[in-house]
């Protein structure tokens, strides 16, 4: 099983520099709000995948009015030891070693160790808009198909090069020529990942549906459904058909970064009309499932980061999220510990946070 060994900090959002060893079971992290709890996860996430949860970029996460910050990172696994090294910079890409070797592409990074992020805000995924559900799919596949992840920044890569040129051809019509090419790309890439979605989904799927029926009481049927803005078979013909509107709007209209998941419970599109609780709970179970998941894809557990979650669920989900997590290394951050407490939850090491400081506390 992979498990983050221990994490220095240097010059990172609110730290000026940090040393922590974490167990290989539960680790909590307490204290009150904007004390830097979150960014001791965040910068986990970063390490282990080279992307912040929250999409902050390089120079936003250095601390204020440093040039670079750094991040030493040391992963167990398989009875090894792995060193990554990250250093951050202001105007420059980042810089990423393991065990003292450059990596030059970010899928270099993946499988080393596998990280399943949960935030309040994923308690809203199915009440926000079709980008926040493609995030959730994009930065789960990423992290498990490296093909998946070099597909998508192909696609992306293409996507910009396309409207920049239907851009450009407002003022130069001549270079409607070169369209065709960029088009032939953007199809045969989008095709991958539009497939990769689907088979994605439809394994979620799977998992879904019982872990829903459990939580629910046994009351509700998670339906999950893949919509992708364009079919595969058809995505080259539809591309041509809206050709024109592509070039008055300039943009691409049609294509994966416009798919969207669809969540319904007995034919209800939940998205529109479910409840607030029946959101909630289908997030839960969608992030349950991913966990799962993952389980099932590297046959090893991921390391779990759950964020304030806790405050965020009524006591039957917060007991049955700390069940599903019993056997797996979780870095956990809340503003107090009672539900622990009150649950009985085994705890093997607590940090009190307090402005950027961080004490090891040896009881509740």
């Amino acid at each position: 099983m992979a498990y983050i060994e221990s994490i220095k900090l240097s010059n990172f959002r609110n730290y000026e520099s940090l040393e922590l060893s974490f167990d290989k079971g539960t680790n909590i992290f307490y204290g009150d709000n904007a004390q830097g709890k979150t960014n001791i996860l965040e910068s986990v996430y970063l390490c282990g995948t080279s992307k912040s949860h929250k999409g902050s970029k390089d120079r936003e996460i250095i601390r204020f009015e440093q040039d670079e910050a750094h991040i030493r990172m040391m992963v167990g696994k398989d009875s090894m030891s792995y060193k990554i090294d990250m250093h951050l910079r202001k105007n420059k890409a980042k810089g990423v070693a393991i065990n003292g070797l450059p990596i030059k592409k970010a899928r270099e990074l993946l499988g080393v160790v596998n990280l399943v992020f949960f935030s309040p805000e994923d308690l809203n995924i199915i009440k926000n808009g079709p980008a926040e559900r493609r995030r959730f799919l994009d930065s789960e596949l990423c992290q498990l198909d490296k093909i998946y992840l070099s597909d998508l920044t192909t696609y992306n890569k293409i996507l910009n090069q396309r409207n920049k040129l239907l851009k450009d051809m407002v003022y130069r019509p001549d270079l409607k020529d070169t369209l065709p090419v960029w088009d032939m790309q953007l199809v045969e890439t989008g095709r991958k990942i539009i497939r990769r979605r689907k088979q994605f989904v439809d394994e979620l799927n799977e998992i879904v549906h019982d872990i829903h029926y459990r939580i629910s009481g046994e009351k509700e049927d998670l339906i999950l459904q893949y919509e992708p803005s364009i079919e595969d078979i058809f995505f080259e013909d539809e591309l041509s058909r809206v050709k024109e509107r592509d070039m008055r709007q300039c943009m691409t209209s049609v294509g994966p970064h416009r798919d969207d998941l669809l969540f319904s419970i007995g034919e209800v599109d939940i998205r529109k009309f479910g409840s607030q609780g029946q959101q909630r709970t289908s997030a839960l179970s969608l992030k349950l499932s991913e966990i799962e998941l993952v389980k099932r894809s590297i046959h090893d557990t991921p390391v779990l980061l759950l964020d304030d979650v806790l405050s965020e669920l009524d006591s039957n989900r917060q007991n049955y999220l700390l069940n599903s997590i019993h056997d797996t290394q979780t870095l956990i951050t809340c503003t107090g510990l009672d539900e622990f407490v009150k649950n009985r939850f085994q705890i093997n090491k607590i940090f009190k946070v307090v402005q950027g400081t961080v004490e090891e506390r040896k009881e509740i």
